[in-house]
């Protein structure tokens, strides 16, 4: 018998990914043979950043297509971003602009999205956050860079007038370990 996870998932992971070790086992249920990725060689690409946000691609967030929306997997991204940068504003922060955006490859329903930060550049009261989505397929599977872009925050005060960003100085350790 063909069982679904050996005949498309994990022939894919196969095919697209020559590094992966695989492990062949049984199903006891059904008899059918089924592929466990275990875990990936030295030469896998690394997420720049620190993991930051981790979220579900669920059904009602699909494009006519059946892929995840490009506009929630930006809205994630924004959400990622301004949770960096307001840890580095130590306050408030404002997205003024997304400088570049590259979507790399789709997202699908069951991927586990994770979004990795890290500050760019600084300005008196602005910064640029690198931002990459990787994810995790079907929850267990092959993992993937999908999509990668830089956005620009400014950090406002309650009236919402631009503030000057702390010194690095005056930050707390936690800042300080994702920087």
């Amino acid at each position: 018998r063909s069982s679904p996870l050996y005949s498309s998932a994990a022939s894919d992971v196969y095919k697209r990914q020559s590094y992966w070790r695989v492990i062949w086992c049984y199903n006891r249920a059904s008899f059918s043979p089924i592929t466990r990725v275990t875990g990936s060689l030295m030469n896998e690409e690394q997420a720049l950043g620190k993991l930051t946000t981790r979220t579900l691609a669920m059904p009602a967030d699909t494009n006519a297509a059946g892929d995840i929306f490009g506009g929630w997997v930006l809205s994630q991204m924004d959400i990622a971003a301004g949770i960096c940068a307001g840890q580095r504003a130590q306050g408030r922060v404002v997205t003024v602009s997304v400088d570049s955006m590259s979507f790399i490859r789709p997202v699908h329903v069951g991927d586990i999205l994770g979004l990795y930060t890290s500050v760019a550049e600084l300005g008196r009261t602005s910064m640029v956050i690198n931002v990459e989505a990787w994810v995790r397929r079907d929850r267990i599977g092959l993992r993937e860079k999908v999509t990668q872009g830089r956005f620009k925050f400014v950090a406002i005060d309650e009236n919402g007038v631009p503030s000057q960003l702390p010194p690095e100085s005056e930050l707390p350790d936690y800042v300080l370990e994702n920087f």
